[in-house]
Protein backbone atom coordinates (compact mmCIF):
# COMPACT_ATOMS: atom_id res chain seq x y z
CA UNK A 1 0.00 0.00 0.00
CA UNK A 2 3.03 2.24 0.61
CA UNK A 3 4.39 1.87 -2.33
CA UNK A 4 0.92 2.70 -4.51
CA UNK A 5 0.64 5.70 -1.98
CA UNK A 6 4.29 7.43 -3.18
CA UNK A 7 3.46 6.90 -6.73
CA UNK A 8 0.43 8.78 -6.53
CA UNK A 9 0.17 11.64 -8.54
CA UNK A 10 0.20 14.82 -7.04
CA UNK A 11 -2.78 17.48 -7.33
CA UNK A 12 -1.82 21.32 -8.10
CA UNK A 13 -4.53 22.29 -6.46
CA UNK A 14 -4.31 20.61 -3.04
CA UNK A 15 -3.15 23.05 -0.62
CA UNK A 16 -2.99 23.50 3.67
CA UNK A 17 -6.92 23.17 3.51
CA UNK A 18 -8.12 19.15 2.57
CA UNK A 19 -11.63 19.79 0.42
CA UNK A 20 -12.57 16.54 1.54
CA UNK A 21 -11.99 13.38 3.81
CA UNK A 22 -10.17 11.85 1.20
CA UNK A 23 -7.71 14.66 1.03
CA UNK A 24 -7.20 14.92 4.59
CA UNK A 25 -6.90 10.95 5.03
CA UNK A 26 -3.84 11.89 1.96
CA UNK A 27 -2.20 14.88 3.77
CA UNK A 28 -2.21 12.76 7.21
CA UNK A 29 -0.38 9.76 5.83
CA UNK A 30 1.95 12.47 4.26
CA UNK A 31 2.75 13.43 7.29
CA UNK A 32 2.83 10.50 9.19
CA UNK A 33 5.61 9.02 6.44
CA UNK A 34 4.34 5.40 6.28
CA UNK A 35 1.45 3.16 6.49
CA UNK A 36 2.85 0.81 8.66
CA UNK A 37 1.56 0.12 12.09
CA UNK A 38 -1.73 1.37 10.77
CA UNK A 39 -5.18 -0.78 12.29
CA UNK A 40 -7.35 -2.41 10.31
CA UNK A 41 -9.91 0.09 10.55
CA UNK A 42 -7.46 3.22 8.98
CA UNK A 43 -6.59 0.48 6.16
CA UNK A 44 -9.52 0.47 5.30
CA UNK A 45 -9.07 4.26 4.07
CA UNK A 46 -6.27 4.44 2.25
CA UNK A 47 -7.59 2.69 -1.11
CA UNK A 48 -9.72 5.84 -1.78
CA UNK A 49 -6.41 8.00 -1.87
CA UNK A 50 -6.07 8.88 -5.53
CA UNK A 51 -3.90 12.58 -5.17
CA UNK A 52 -1.28 13.12 -2.84
CA UNK A 53 -0.99 16.65 -1.71
CA UNK A 54 2.34 18.68 -2.63
CA UNK A 55 5.16 18.21 -0.19
CA UNK A 56 5.49 22.76 0.32
CA UNK A 57 1.79 21.96 1.35
CA UNK A 58 2.43 19.15 3.68
CA UNK A 59 5.38 21.34 5.24
CA UNK A 60 3.61 24.18 5.83
CA UNK A 61 1.06 21.90 7.53
CA UNK A 62 3.72 20.70 9.80
CA UNK A 63 5.01 23.66 10.61
CA UNK A 64 1.82 24.92 11.80
CA UNK A 65 1.58 21.24 14.15
CA UNK A 66 5.03 21.53 15.53
CA UNK A 67 4.15 25.20 16.60
CA UNK A 68 1.24 24.21 18.74
CA UNK A 69 -1.85 24.37 16.15
CA UNK A 70 -4.42 21.66 15.50
CA UNK A 71 -4.64 22.42 11.64
CA UNK A 72 -6.03 19.11 10.21
CA UNK A 73 -8.27 18.41 13.37
CA UNK A 74 -10.14 21.94 12.56
CA UNK A 75 -10.37 20.55 8.95
CA UNK A 76 -11.80 17.94 10.27
CA UNK A 77 -14.92 19.58 12.17
CA UNK A 78 -14.49 22.06 9.48
CA UNK A 79 -15.96 18.82 6.67
CA UNK A 80 -18.31 17.22 9.36
CA UNK A 81 -21.18 19.64 10.24
CA UNK A 82 -22.11 20.06 14.09
CA UNK A 83 -24.69 17.75 13.59
CA UNK A 84 -22.60 14.97 12.41
CA UNK A 85 -19.85 14.97 14.89
CA UNK A 86 -22.18 15.58 18.07
CA UNK A 87 -24.12 12.35 16.38
CA UNK A 88 -20.76 10.57 16.81
CA UNK A 89 -19.66 12.58 20.07
CA UNK A 90 -16.83 14.24 18.42
CA UNK A 91 -16.84 17.56 19.87
CA UNK A 92 -12.45 18.93 20.49
CA UNK A 93 -12.11 20.86 23.25
CA UNK A 94 -10.18 24.56 23.31
CA UNK A 95 -6.61 24.50 24.33
CA UNK A 96 -6.62 26.75 27.37
CA UNK A 97 -9.19 24.24 28.83
CA UNK A 98 -6.69 21.08 28.15
CA UNK A 99 -4.12 23.33 29.05
CA UNK A 100 -5.87 23.62 32.83
CA UNK A 101 -6.60 20.11 33.46
CA UNK A 102 -3.25 19.03 32.59
CA UNK A 103 -1.67 21.91 35.16
CA UNK A 104 -4.21 20.27 37.87
CA UNK A 105 -2.97 16.58 36.68
CA UNK A 106 -0.01 17.66 37.38
CA UNK A 107 -0.65 18.58 40.82
CA UNK A 108 -1.95 14.66 41.21
CA UNK A 109 1.36 13.43 39.85
CA UNK A 110 3.15 11.02 39.15
CA UNK A 111 1.67 8.89 36.83
CA UNK A 112 2.86 5.40 35.40
CA UNK A 113 0.87 5.58 32.27
CA UNK A 114 -1.67 8.58 30.90
CA UNK A 115 -4.69 7.43 29.13
CA UNK A 116 -7.16 9.63 27.26
CA UNK A 117 -10.37 7.48 25.95
CA UNK A 118 -11.20 9.56 23.45
CA UNK A 119 -8.47 11.02 21.75
CA UNK A 120 -9.70 12.59 18.73
CA UNK A 121 -6.82 14.60 16.99
CA UNK A 122 -4.64 14.25 20.22
CA UNK A 123 -5.17 17.40 21.92
CA UNK A 124 -4.18 15.81 25.58
CA UNK A 125 -2.21 13.68 24.87
CA UNK A 126 0.18 16.35 23.37
CA UNK A 127 -0.34 18.20 26.16
CA UNK A 128 0.43 15.66 28.72
CA UNK A 129 3.69 14.66 26.71
CA UNK A 130 4.94 18.20 27.32
CA UNK A 131 3.67 17.96 30.89
CA UNK A 132 5.15 14.74 31.61
CA UNK A 133 7.61 14.05 29.50
CA UNK A 134 8.71 11.14 30.27
CA UNK A 135 5.25 9.23 31.01
CA UNK A 136 3.95 6.49 28.57
CA UNK A 137 0.86 7.38 26.72
CA UNK A 138 -2.40 5.58 25.61
CA UNK A 139 -4.23 7.14 22.99
CA UNK A 140 -8.32 5.40 22.26
CA UNK A 141 -9.82 7.02 19.00
CA UNK A 142 -12.75 4.72 17.34
CA UNK A 143 -13.02 6.56 14.24
CA UNK A 144 -10.67 6.03 11.97
CA UNK A 145 -10.13 8.92 10.05
CA UNK A 146 -9.33 11.07 13.35
CA UNK A 147 -6.87 8.26 14.41
CA UNK A 148 -5.36 9.09 11.08
CA UNK A 149 -5.13 12.95 11.82
CA UNK A 150 -3.82 11.82 15.56
CA UNK A 151 -0.96 9.55 14.26
CA UNK A 152 0.04 12.87 12.01
CA UNK A 153 0.74 14.56 14.89
CA UNK A 154 1.95 12.11 17.06
CA UNK A 155 4.38 11.96 14.31
CA UNK A 156 5.48 15.40 13.85
CA UNK A 157 5.68 16.44 17.55
CA UNK A 158 7.89 13.43 17.81
CA UNK A 159 6.05 11.55 20.67
CA UNK A 160 4.44 8.83 18.44
CA UNK A 161 7.25 6.20 19.91
CA UNK A 162 5.96 6.93 23.63
CA UNK A 163 2.12 6.50 22.63
CA UNK A 164 0.20 3.73 22.39
CA UNK A 165 -3.07 4.61 19.61
CA UNK A 166 -5.73 1.99 19.80
CA UNK A 167 -8.48 2.47 17.02
CA UNK A 168 -11.68 0.83 18.67
CA UNK A 169 -14.48 1.33 21.22
CA UNK A 170 -12.95 2.27 24.57
CA UNK A 171 -15.63 0.29 26.14
CA UNK A 172 -13.84 -3.08 24.87
CA UNK A 173 -10.85 -2.14 23.82
CA UNK A 174 -7.67 -3.57 25.96
CA UNK A 175 -5.38 -1.60 27.85
CA UNK A 176 -2.53 -2.09 30.17
CA UNK A 177 -3.79 -4.49 33.11
CA UNK A 178 -4.22 -3.12 36.67
CA UNK A 179 -1.31 -3.61 37.94
CA UNK A 180 0.60 -1.73 35.16
CA UNK A 181 1.36 0.93 37.97
CA UNK A 182 -1.00 4.11 38.51
CA UNK A 183 -2.45 5.37 35.44
CA UNK A 184 -4.13 8.94 34.64
CA UNK A 185 -7.72 9.08 32.84
CA UNK A 186 -7.84 11.93 31.32
CA UNK A 187 -10.05 14.01 28.07
CA UNK A 188 -13.42 14.80 26.82
CA UNK A 189 -16.04 11.40 26.73
CA UNK A 190 -17.93 11.61 23.44
CA UNK A 191 -21.25 13.26 24.52
CA UNK A 192 -23.75 10.64 22.68
CA UNK A 193 -27.67 10.61 23.47
CA UNK A 194 -29.02 7.25 24.54
CA UNK A 195 -31.19 7.63 21.49
CA UNK A 196 -28.07 7.40 18.96
CA UNK A 197 -26.89 4.59 21.25
CA UNK A 198 -27.39 0.97 20.03
CA UNK A 199 -29.52 -1.55 22.77
CA UNK A 200 -26.41 -3.61 22.84
CA UNK A 201 -24.30 -0.98 24.51
CA UNK A 202 -27.49 0.39 26.92
CA UNK A 203 -27.48 -3.23 27.94
CA UNK A 204 -23.77 -2.77 28.52
CA UNK A 205 -23.84 0.15 30.49
CA UNK A 206 -26.53 -1.14 33.05
CA UNK A 207 -25.20 -4.63 33.75
CA UNK A 208 -21.70 -2.48 34.10
CA UNK A 209 -22.89 0.27 36.71
CA UNK A 210 -25.12 -3.21 38.69
CA UNK A 211 -21.82 -4.59 38.79
CA UNK A 212 -19.91 -1.73 40.71
CA UNK A 213 -23.10 -1.61 42.83
CA UNK A 214 -25.38 1.13 41.22
CA UNK A 215 -28.57 1.19 39.35
CA UNK A 216 -28.15 2.83 36.45
CA UNK A 217 -30.61 4.03 33.49
CA UNK A 218 -30.25 3.29 30.55
CA UNK A 219 -31.18 6.62 29.21
CA UNK A 220 -27.83 7.83 29.99
CA UNK A 221 -25.46 9.59 27.59
CA UNK A 222 -22.44 7.44 26.13
CA UNK A 223 -20.35 10.22 28.35
CA UNK A 224 -21.39 7.85 31.33
CA UNK A 225 -20.93 4.76 29.72
CA UNK A 226 -17.10 6.24 30.13
CA UNK A 227 -17.14 6.52 33.55
CA UNK A 228 -18.55 3.08 34.26
CA UNK A 229 -15.86 1.74 32.23
CA UNK A 230 -12.55 3.60 33.99
CA UNK A 231 -14.13 2.39 37.06
CA UNK A 232 -13.62 -0.77 35.68
CA UNK A 233 -10.28 -0.60 34.34
CA UNK A 234 -9.30 1.18 37.26
CA UNK A 235 -7.30 0.87 40.65
CA UNK A 236 -7.35 2.36 43.97
CA UNK A 237 -4.65 5.64 43.52
CA UNK A 238 -5.66 5.69 39.54
CA UNK A 239 -6.99 9.38 39.03
CA UNK A 240 -9.59 10.94 36.64
CA UNK A 241 -9.96 14.22 35.14
CA UNK A 242 -13.14 14.07 32.65
CA UNK A 243 -14.71 17.27 30.90
CA UNK A 244 -18.43 16.37 29.62
CA UNK A 245 -21.78 17.90 29.41
CA UNK A 246 -23.18 19.48 32.64
CA UNK A 247 -26.24 17.83 32.17
CA UNK A 248 -25.93 14.74 34.70
CA UNK A 249 -26.03 16.97 37.54
CA UNK A 250 -29.22 16.97 37.77
CA UNK A 251 -31.40 14.90 34.97
CA UNK A 252 -32.06 11.05 36.56
CA UNK A 253 -30.25 9.34 34.70
CA UNK A 254 -27.47 11.00 35.72
CA UNK A 255 -28.12 9.88 39.25
CA UNK A 256 -25.92 6.52 38.76
CA UNK A 257 -22.84 8.68 38.24
CA UNK A 258 -23.43 11.18 41.52
CA UNK A 259 -23.50 8.22 43.68
CA UNK A 260 -20.32 6.70 41.96
CA UNK A 261 -18.35 9.97 42.23
CA UNK A 262 -19.90 9.53 46.05
CA UNK A 263 -18.15 6.60 46.34
CA UNK A 264 -16.34 4.03 44.24
CA UNK A 265 -15.29 6.84 41.84
CA UNK A 266 -13.50 9.06 44.52
CA UNK A 267 -14.77 12.40 42.99
CA UNK A 268 -12.51 15.65 44.57
CA UNK A 269 -13.78 18.73 42.53
CA UNK A 270 -15.74 19.48 40.12
CA UNK A 271 -15.54 22.57 37.73
CA UNK A 272 -18.80 24.51 36.05
CA UNK A 273 -17.70 26.46 33.17
CA UNK A 274 -20.47 29.08 32.39
CA UNK A 275 -22.15 28.58 28.54
CA UNK A 276 -20.92 32.05 28.10
CA UNK A 277 -17.09 30.90 28.06
CA UNK A 278 -18.32 28.93 25.14
CA UNK A 279 -15.95 25.79 26.57
CA UNK A 280 -17.12 23.84 23.45
CA UNK A 281 -16.40 25.54 19.90
CA UNK A 282 -19.82 24.21 18.46
CA UNK A 283 -22.14 24.05 21.84
CA UNK A 284 -23.48 26.73 24.08
CA UNK A 285 -23.67 24.49 27.04
CA UNK A 286 -22.58 24.23 30.72
CA UNK A 287 -18.90 22.06 30.30
CA UNK A 288 -18.08 20.56 34.14
CA UNK A 289 -14.30 18.95 34.81
CA UNK A 290 -14.98 16.59 36.99
CA UNK A 291 -11.35 15.24 39.17
CA UNK A 292 -11.90 11.58 40.85
CA UNK A 293 -9.23 9.34 42.30
CA UNK A 294 -9.93 5.84 43.05
CA UNK A 295 -10.26 4.99 46.58
CA UNK A 296 -10.77 8.94 47.94
CA UNK A 297 -13.62 9.33 50.29
CA UNK A 298 -13.52 13.17 51.07
CA UNK A 299 -15.50 14.87 53.84
CA UNK A 300 -15.94 17.68 51.32
CA UNK A 301 -15.69 18.42 47.27
CA UNK A 302 -14.51 21.54 45.65
CA UNK A 303 -17.41 22.83 43.63
CA UNK A 304 -16.95 25.78 41.72
CA UNK A 305 -18.59 28.13 39.15
CA UNK A 306 -16.67 29.27 36.39
CA UNK A 307 -17.06 32.16 33.79
CA UNK A 308 -13.77 31.80 32.09
CA UNK A 309 -11.85 28.76 31.15
CA UNK A 310 -8.77 30.77 32.70
CA UNK A 311 -10.39 29.98 36.13
CA UNK A 312 -9.77 26.87 36.11
CA UNK A 313 -5.87 27.07 37.50
CA UNK A 314 -7.08 29.28 40.70
CA UNK A 315 -9.30 26.50 42.72
CA UNK A 316 -9.46 28.37 45.55
CA UNK A 317 -12.66 30.15 44.53
CA UNK A 318 -14.25 26.89 44.61
CA UNK A 319 -16.86 26.11 47.50
CA UNK A 320 -16.02 23.38 49.34
CA UNK A 321 -19.49 20.89 49.66
CA UNK A 322 -20.25 18.31 52.19
CA UNK A 323 -20.41 14.73 51.04
CA UNK A 324 -23.31 14.43 53.10
CA UNK A 325 -25.03 17.80 51.60
CA UNK A 326 -24.17 15.81 47.91
CA UNK A 327 -25.88 12.70 48.98
CA UNK A 328 -28.99 14.30 50.27
CA UNK A 329 -29.62 16.92 47.43
CA UNK A 330 -31.06 14.74 43.87
CA UNK A 331 -29.88 17.97 41.98
CA UNK A 332 -26.48 18.89 42.30
CA UNK A 333 -26.59 21.91 40.02
CA UNK A 334 -28.35 24.18 42.75
CA UNK A 335 -24.85 24.29 44.33
CA UNK A 336 -23.25 25.66 41.84
CA UNK A 337 -25.29 29.19 42.04
CA UNK A 338 -25.09 31.91 44.43
CA UNK A 339 -28.44 33.13 45.32
CA UNK A 340 -28.19 36.44 47.19
CA UNK A 341 -31.48 37.79 48.26
CA UNK A 342 -32.89 40.13 45.72
CA UNK A 343 -31.88 43.38 46.25
CA UNK A 344 -33.63 46.56 47.90
CA UNK A 345 -37.47 46.83 46.03
CA UNK A 346 -37.02 43.34 44.44
CA UNK A 347 -38.71 39.83 45.15
CA UNK A 348 -38.61 36.82 43.68
CA UNK A 349 -40.91 35.54 41.06
CA UNK A 350 -42.35 32.95 43.55
CA UNK A 351 -43.75 34.84 45.86
CA UNK A 352 -46.57 36.88 43.39
CA UNK A 353 -46.96 33.83 41.10
CA UNK A 354 -47.20 30.17 41.06
CA UNK A 355 -45.72 28.07 38.01
CA UNK A 356 -46.86 24.97 36.62
CA UNK A 357 -46.01 23.44 33.69
CA UNK A 358 -48.35 22.66 31.79
CA UNK A 359 -50.78 18.81 31.22
CA UNK A 360 -48.87 15.91 29.26
CA UNK A 361 -51.08 13.97 27.02
CA UNK A 362 -49.49 10.89 26.51
CA UNK A 363 -50.65 10.94 23.15
CA UNK A 364 -50.74 13.80 20.88
CA UNK A 365 -51.88 11.73 17.99
CA UNK A 366 -54.76 10.57 19.99
CA UNK A 367 -55.86 13.89 22.22
CA UNK A 368 -54.66 16.65 19.74
CA UNK A 369 -58.51 16.44 17.96
CA UNK A 370 -58.82 15.73 13.89
CA UNK A 371 -61.07 13.97 12.10
CA UNK A 372 -60.99 11.32 14.77
CA UNK A 373 -63.09 13.59 17.05
CA UNK A 374 -65.25 15.16 14.63
CA UNK A 375 -68.35 13.60 16.60
CA UNK A 376 -66.95 14.64 19.85
CA UNK A 377 -69.17 17.37 21.77
CA UNK A 378 -67.63 20.68 21.59
CA UNK A 379 -67.13 21.21 25.02
CA UNK A 380 -64.28 18.73 25.72
CA UNK A 381 -62.58 20.10 22.95
CA UNK A 382 -59.84 22.65 23.98
CA UNK A 383 -58.12 25.10 21.86
CA UNK A 384 -55.04 24.69 23.50
CA UNK A 385 -50.90 26.31 23.11
CA UNK A 386 -49.60 22.60 21.94
CA UNK A 387 -46.43 23.79 20.60
CA UNK A 388 -43.69 26.73 21.68
CA UNK A 389 -43.74 28.21 18.58
CA UNK A 390 -47.47 29.25 19.49
CA UNK A 391 -45.82 31.70 21.76
CA UNK A 392 -42.51 32.24 19.80
CA UNK A 393 -44.90 33.66 16.82
CA UNK A 394 -47.28 35.67 19.29
CA UNK A 395 -45.75 39.00 18.56
CA UNK A 396 -48.05 40.22 21.74
CA UNK A 397 -50.21 38.70 23.60
CA UNK A 398 -52.42 36.01 22.41
CA UNK A 399 -55.74 37.59 21.65
CA UNK A 400 -57.25 34.26 19.64
CA UNK A 401 -57.50 30.91 19.58
CA UNK A 402 -57.87 30.68 16.25
CA UNK A 403 -54.43 29.76 15.47
CA UNK A 404 -54.22 27.06 18.07
CA UNK A 405 -54.84 23.38 17.89
CA UNK A 406 -57.26 21.46 20.25
CA UNK A 407 -57.23 19.23 22.80
CA UNK A 408 -59.36 16.78 24.10
CA UNK A 409 -60.03 16.96 27.27
CA UNK A 410 -63.16 14.32 29.10
CA UNK A 411 -64.27 14.03 31.91
CA UNK A 412 -63.30 11.25 34.93
CA UNK A 413 -66.85 10.70 35.42
CA UNK A 414 -68.66 9.65 32.31
CA UNK A 415 -71.98 9.04 34.31
CA UNK A 416 -72.55 12.45 34.09
CA UNK A 417 -72.99 12.46 30.41
CA UNK A 418 -76.28 12.83 28.35
CA UNK A 419 -77.25 9.54 26.66
CA UNK A 420 -76.28 11.05 22.85
CA UNK A 421 -72.60 12.55 24.15
CA UNK A 422 -72.05 9.37 26.09
CA UNK A 423 -72.40 7.41 22.88
CA UNK A 424 -70.12 9.52 20.79
CA UNK A 425 -67.61 9.56 23.52
CA UNK A 426 -67.99 6.18 23.89
CA UNK A 427 -67.22 5.22 20.35
CA UNK A 428 -64.43 7.56 20.40
CA UNK A 429 -62.53 5.58 23.21
CA UNK A 430 -63.15 2.26 21.45
CA UNK A 431 -61.09 3.87 19.08
CA UNK A 432 -58.54 4.86 20.82
CA UNK A 433 -58.19 1.55 23.09
CA UNK A 434 -57.70 0.00 19.97
CA UNK A 435 -54.72 2.12 19.12
CA UNK A 436 -53.26 0.78 23.05
CA UNK A 437 -54.28 4.82 24.24
CA UNK A 438 -55.03 3.14 27.47
CA UNK A 439 -51.54 1.07 27.71
CA UNK A 440 -49.41 3.98 28.09
CA UNK A 441 -47.37 5.34 30.69
CA UNK A 442 -49.35 8.48 31.40
CA UNK A 443 -52.70 7.31 30.89
CA UNK A 444 -52.07 3.93 33.28
CA UNK A 445 -51.08 6.88 36.06
CA UNK A 446 -54.32 9.27 35.54
CA UNK A 447 -57.56 8.96 37.72
CA UNK A 448 -59.15 7.65 34.25
CA UNK A 449 -57.21 6.96 31.33
CA UNK A 450 -59.05 9.31 29.16
CA UNK A 451 -58.91 12.04 30.92
CA UNK A 452 -56.37 14.86 29.92
CA UNK A 453 -57.43 16.99 32.39
CA UNK A 454 -55.77 20.18 31.62
CA UNK A 455 -55.34 23.24 33.78
CA UNK A 456 -57.45 26.06 33.80
CA UNK A 457 -55.74 28.78 31.47
CA UNK A 458 -53.28 31.08 32.91
CA UNK A 459 -53.15 34.75 32.79
CA UNK A 460 -49.22 34.54 31.72
CA UNK A 461 -47.79 31.37 29.56
CA UNK A 462 -43.97 31.30 28.82
CA UNK A 463 -41.64 28.97 27.37
CA UNK A 464 -39.57 27.20 29.22
CA UNK A 465 -36.77 25.44 26.99
CA UNK A 466 -34.91 26.63 23.82
CA UNK A 467 -31.84 28.39 22.96
CA UNK A 468 -32.86 31.59 23.76
CA UNK A 469 -34.44 33.33 26.68
CA UNK A 470 -37.83 32.25 27.64
CA UNK A 471 -40.75 34.54 25.92
CA UNK A 472 -43.49 35.24 28.02
CA UNK A 473 -47.09 36.06 26.75
CA UNK A 474 -50.48 37.54 28.06
CA UNK A 475 -53.38 34.47 27.74
CA UNK A 476 -55.54 36.89 26.79
CA UNK A 477 -57.71 34.40 25.03
CA UNK A 478 -58.20 31.90 27.42
CA UNK A 479 -56.41 29.33 25.68
CA UNK A 480 -55.34 26.15 28.12
CA UNK A 481 -51.68 24.78 27.59
CA UNK A 482 -50.16 21.39 27.32
CA UNK A 483 -45.99 20.97 29.18
CA UNK A 484 -44.43 22.33 26.33
CA UNK A 485 -44.74 25.37 28.36
CA UNK A 486 -45.16 27.20 31.52
CA UNK A 487 -48.31 28.62 33.62
CA UNK A 488 -47.87 31.63 35.58
CA UNK A 489 -50.87 31.64 38.04
CA UNK A 490 -50.91 34.65 40.31
CA UNK A 491 -51.43 33.66 44.14
CA UNK A 492 -53.47 36.76 44.60
CA UNK A 493 -55.43 38.67 42.12
CA UNK A 494 -54.04 41.01 39.99
CA UNK A 495 -55.47 43.32 37.64
CA UNK A 496 -55.20 43.28 33.82
CA UNK A 497 -52.60 46.52 34.01
CA UNK A 498 -50.40 44.47 36.38
CA UNK A 499 -50.78 41.28 34.75
CA UNK A 500 -49.41 43.12 31.63
CA UNK A 501 -46.83 45.10 33.22
CA UNK A 502 -45.30 42.19 34.66
CA UNK A 503 -45.63 39.57 31.23
CA UNK A 504 -43.35 42.67 29.77
CA UNK A 505 -40.85 43.50 32.45
CA UNK A 506 -40.26 39.18 32.29
CA UNK A 507 -40.03 39.39 28.70
CA UNK A 508 -37.32 42.29 28.70
CA UNK A 509 -35.17 40.87 32.29
CA UNK A 510 -35.45 36.71 32.16
CA UNK A 511 -31.74 35.63 30.77
CA UNK A 512 -30.85 32.35 30.18
CA UNK A 513 -28.49 32.68 33.15
CA UNK A 514 -31.36 31.53 35.51
CA UNK A 515 -32.27 28.03 33.87
CA UNK A 516 -29.90 25.73 32.88
CA UNK A 517 -27.98 24.65 29.83
CA UNK A 518 -27.32 21.32 28.42
CA UNK A 519 -25.32 19.48 25.87
CA UNK A 520 -26.50 21.24 22.31
CA UNK A 521 -26.91 24.79 23.76
CA UNK A 522 -30.42 24.21 24.93
CA UNK A 523 -31.60 25.62 28.14
CA UNK A 524 -34.02 25.13 30.36
CA UNK A 525 -36.12 26.66 33.08
CA UNK A 526 -38.04 24.53 35.70
CA UNK A 527 -40.78 25.76 37.61
CA UNK A 528 -38.92 26.40 40.80
CA UNK A 529 -36.22 28.01 38.89
CA UNK A 530 -38.68 30.02 37.41
CA UNK A 531 -39.89 31.04 40.57
CA UNK A 532 -36.48 32.33 41.74
CA UNK A 533 -36.52 34.80 39.38
CA UNK A 534 -35.71 37.98 40.95
CA UNK A 535 -38.98 40.85 39.89
CA UNK A 536 -39.50 44.21 40.78
CA UNK A 537 -42.27 44.91 43.77
CA UNK A 538 -45.84 45.46 42.56
CA UNK A 539 -45.41 49.59 43.43
CA UNK A 540 -42.15 49.24 41.59
CA UNK A 541 -42.72 47.58 38.75
CA UNK A 542 -43.12 49.62 35.43
CA UNK A 543 -46.95 50.45 34.20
Amino acid sequence: MASTIQGALFDPDFNESPRNEIELISTALALIGSAEGLSAAEQRLLPAIRQSPRSASVERIAKRIRSGEDPLGESFSGLRSAQMRRSRGATYTPAEIVAAMMTSAKARGPFDVIIDPGAGSGRFVIEAARVFPATPLVAIEIDPLAAFILRANLAQLAIAERTQVVVGDYREVELPPRGAGRKLFIGNPPYVRHHDIEPVWKNWYAAGAKGLGVNASKLAGLHLHFFVRTLQLAQSGDCGIFITAAEWLDVNYGSALRRLLLDRLGAISIQAIDPKALPFADAFTTGVITTFQIGERPEKILLQRLHSPTALRDPSRGAAIAREALTRESRWSTFFRRRPKPPSGFIELGELCAVHRGQVTGCNAIWIAGKHSVNLPPRFLMRTVTKARDLLDSDGPLTTKSQLRTVIDLPVDLEVLDPAAREAVEKFLAWAKRLGAHRNYIAQHRKAWWAVQLFEPAPIISTYMARRPPVFVRNLCQARHLNIAHGLYPREPMSDQLLDALSSWLQQNVHLSYGRTYAGGLTKFEPRELERVPIPRLDNLPL
